[in-house]
């Protein structure tokens, strides 16, 4: 008998069967886990505002009649549409300036002949444990200039040291001997960078852009400290003072869709509903860059997590 049918005939065994419906029902249990708090805040932004606020236990899908009256009262308001704009405007000047900056970095520390590597390194490395504290920090972007305006949302986080240690180790990765030939056809450093690494770092580039893109579109600390202006205000800064402050008087709260809410009661059912829909009108859109840049995520990490 061949090796392959002995593996065949293992397959079959009893105990291999029972570890693999017990393997496939706890992954499967997992992810359910996971992906139930989406799909209860999906179910509970299209529910009845009045029976929402009386539901108790599991949402398995839209309580009472399904409604889009909490979106419709969100984007009655121009502030959340205006939150959107300035975040898409943030999030991409950000990414790009993150990952110009990163690149450049990455590839300049790669590099086999950099003068002083191990003392930058080390210096680099220091800055992911310690920082000078908020106040002063503050101080200093208000002296420097950045303080509500669009510079204050891109520059303080314009670079990531683990995302660039990350990056610089994929770039160590490669032979040299692809530089070196690349060298020998009279291709400076530039060049280089953008004909050789850069096509080969595929994986690598998506996932950074990815760490970037969510952390870019998740801010909303700096936005809070650094921003006075309403009409620049991100929509995830809007989203916190629905979810946390209780604040929704930017959906102004009195009709929706036609529906006049009254009494007390239905003030509340509906500020659980636009809290719902708000989460999800800043959730969804990330959401869907995933399915996108998956196929490159655990070989991005994996090439950017070996060699030192």
């Amino acid at each position: 008998m061949t090796e392959d049918h002995r593996g065949r005939i293992g397959k079959y065994k009893p105990a291999n069967i029972a570890f693999n419906i017990f393997n496939y029902s706890f992954l499967t249990f997992l992810t359910l886990i996971c992906f139930y708090p989406i799909l209860h805040v999906i179910f509970a932004s299209v529910s009845d505002p009045m029976e929402l606020l009386s539901h108790r236990g599991l949402l398995l899908g839209p309580v009472g009649k399904a409604t889009l009256n909490g979106y419709r009262i969100i984007f009655k308001d121009n502030s959340i549409l205006v939150g959107f704009k300035n975040t898409l405007i943030y999030v991409g000047l950000g990414t790009a300036v993150n990952m110009v900056i990163t690149i450049c970095g990455a590839y300049a520390l790669s590099r086999r002949d950099l003068l002083l590597k191990g003392p930058i390194m080390i210096l680099i490395t220091i800055t992911m444990f310690f920082g000078g504290g908020l106040i002063p920090w503050y101080l200093l972007m208000r002296q420097i200039g950045m303080h509500n305006n669009i510079a204050s949302m891109v520059l303080p986080t314009a670079l990531n040291t683990w995302n660039m240690i990350i990056m610089r180790t994929g770039f160590q990765s490669f032979p040299y001997e692809l530089e070196e030939a690349a060298y020998i056809d009279g291709a400076s450093d530039a060049r280089v960078l953008l004909r050789v690494i850069l096509p080969l770092s595929k994986p690598v580039l998506a996932v950074i852009f990815l760490y970037y893109m969510v952390g870019n579109w998740n801010s909303w600390f700096n936005a809070m400290v650094l921003l006075e202006d309403r009409a620049k205000f991100p929509l995830q800064l809007l989203l916190k003072e629905v979810l946390v402050m209780n604040d929704t008087s930017a959906a102004s709260v009195g009709s929706a869709g036609g529906v006049i809410v009254d009494g007390i009661q239905g003030s509340a059912a509906y500020r659980e509903l636009v809290k719902y829909a708000t989460t999800v009108v800043a959730t969804l859109p990330i959401l869907c860059v995933y399915p996108f840049l998956q196929k490159y995520f655990v070989k991005g990490v994996y090439v950017g997590s070996i060699k030192g």
